[in-house]
């Protein structure tokens, strides 16, 4: 199951969408290569563990920077946290992580956010448009690793204050492209689970 998110399983709501699907699970991994400045010293860090603990799983903190990519099917949930979506790809890519997330997403539980949402999908052109900045890797190939065909638009409502026109040029994204991407404020996430797709809303 590939679980596409804001900013982790931030609300009641989320976490008890997971609860029912990984009852029979114990262990999970919090995967940080997203921040490559902070890593495991992300602020974010503590709260996503007490979240996976919550549902009464084993946590441990990864970097795909430092260990085998491999060492991640080890786990029965394995959430990356958000960063930079552009070195996250590429630190995916050099690692020949890819087909170990197919592997995950398929056959346990993948969850992303933020960053890593955008990673997940077919392509980071949308978070290009709005921060083409933060690609100081100069990545020329923006394609996602493709683990679905969904596009997320994660901090919907943060963002719409902080981005000049940001509803438009999602719009504008869309039409481009003959996608639907789907807009998700803090705590919400999308569940995809072979053919079958639930968003869970605040």
């Amino acid at each position: 199951m590939l679980v596409l998110c804001s900013n982790g399983l931030s609300s009641e709501n989320l976490l008890k969408a997971m609860g029912k699907r990984i009852k029979e699970y114990n262990t999970a991994a919090i995967v940080v290569t997203a921040d490559h400045e902070y890593k495991e010293k992300n602020y974010h860090v503590n709260r996503v563990v007490g979240e996976l603990e919550s549902l009464k799983l084993c946590v441990d903190i990864l970097d795909l920077d430092k260990i085998p990519a491999k060492d991640l099917l080890n786990y029965d949930v394995v959430e990356f946290i958000g960063g930079n979506p552009f070195y996250l790809l590429n630190s995916i890519r050099e690692h020949n992580a890819v087909e170990i997330l197919k592997t995950l997403a398929s056959t346990k539980v993948l969850i992303g956010w933020s960053a890593s949402a955008f990673v997940f999908g077919p392509t980071l052109e949308l978070v290009n448009m709005y921060s083409a900045d933060m690609n100081f890797l100069g990545l020329t190939d923006l394609s996602g690793i493709k683990l679905t065909d969904i596009e997320v638009l994660p901090h919907y409502e943060r963002f719409l204050k902080k981005f000049d026109r940001f509803e438009e040029k999602c719009q504008i994204y869309e039409k481009k492209h003959s996608v639907q991407v789907i807009r998700l404020n803090d705590g919400e996430g999308v569940f995809i689970d072979g053919n079958t797709i639930e968003i869970c809303r605040v």
